[in-house]
């Protein structure tokens, strides 16, 4: 798919199921260190149309991802609902799975944005969002959330989930270049804690750290005695590989 999002699909659905939509996108789910972190722009009928450039994050260079950043958070403030970024940390992610620790850094996402939408769109085929029958460990108490609509491939055709994807993305990125400064052996200010030749040869001489997720089979590293349930390590690790 070519061409610019546009806020077209967003717009249908504030017409017809909601006032105030939440759009998000994740990043991070298949890096083997640091977190995962989800991105949110809340948009209303009044919303201008989105800041010229705005592309899923994964087809825009570091330098173009820091040029618009500062401006859809202008746009999503003044001109949206408010915008929003959560993560959770890699303790999380080895505690609970990466779908639960998914969902863990939308509600961090969603819970400041006011006024609270009605509805999120979500990336993708599957509802990350909404409470499981059977709640993870650490899905405490808390404020409900709005129901879910998602879309394969909104990131390519939704502008306001590409914004979303562009602030989870610089956001993550900063975070992984401080802990950069920490651990210099595993190249983050470069490969972003994804599965790198750098980075796996990294793991191999010098073994995980803490902010590596330890639940999973970690290339160059020995198995772990035990998996996680949840953790989803084959597929996540699949998509390391790929830099999702």
């Amino acid at each position: 798919m070519t061409g610019r999002p546009s806020l077209r699909f967003e717009r249908s659905l504030l017409r017809e199921r909601c006032t105030v939509l939440a759009c998000a996108d994740e990043v991070g789910r298949g890096a083997l260190s640091g977190p995962v972190s989800v991105g949110v722009v809340a948009v209303t009928e009044q919303t201008r149309t989105a800041p010229q450039g705005v592309r899923d994050s994964k087809l825009l260079s570091p330098d173009a991802r820091a040029r618009l950043a500062p401006r859809i958070r202008r746009w999503a403030t003044t001109h949206g609902a408010g915008y929003g970024v959560g993560h959770a940390s890699p303790a999380e992610i080895d505690a609970v799975g990466i779908m639960a620790a998914m969902r863990l850094a939308a509600h961090r996402a969603l819970v400041d944005l006011d006024p609270t939408p009605d509805l999120v769109l979500l990336d993708g085929n599957h509802d990350y969002l909404s409470a499981p029958a059977q709640p993870s460990l650490l899905d405490a108490p808390g404020p409900s959330f709005p129901p879910v609509v998602t879309a394969v491939k909104a990131d390519l055709r939704c502008a306001a989930v590409a914004a979303a994807s562009i602030l989870a993305k610089t956001s993550r990125d900063a975070l992984m270049v401080e802990l950069a400064q920490e651990h210099p052996q595993y190249g983050w200010h470069e490969n972003k804690g994804y599965a790198s030749p750098a980075h796996v040869e990294a793991l191999r001489r010098h073994g995980p750290s803490d902010h590596h997720r330890r639940s999973w089979s970690l290339p160059g590293c020995a198995v772990p005695a035990g998996s996680v349930p949840g953790s989803d390590t084959t597929s996540t690790i699949e998509q390391a590989v790929e830099g999702r």
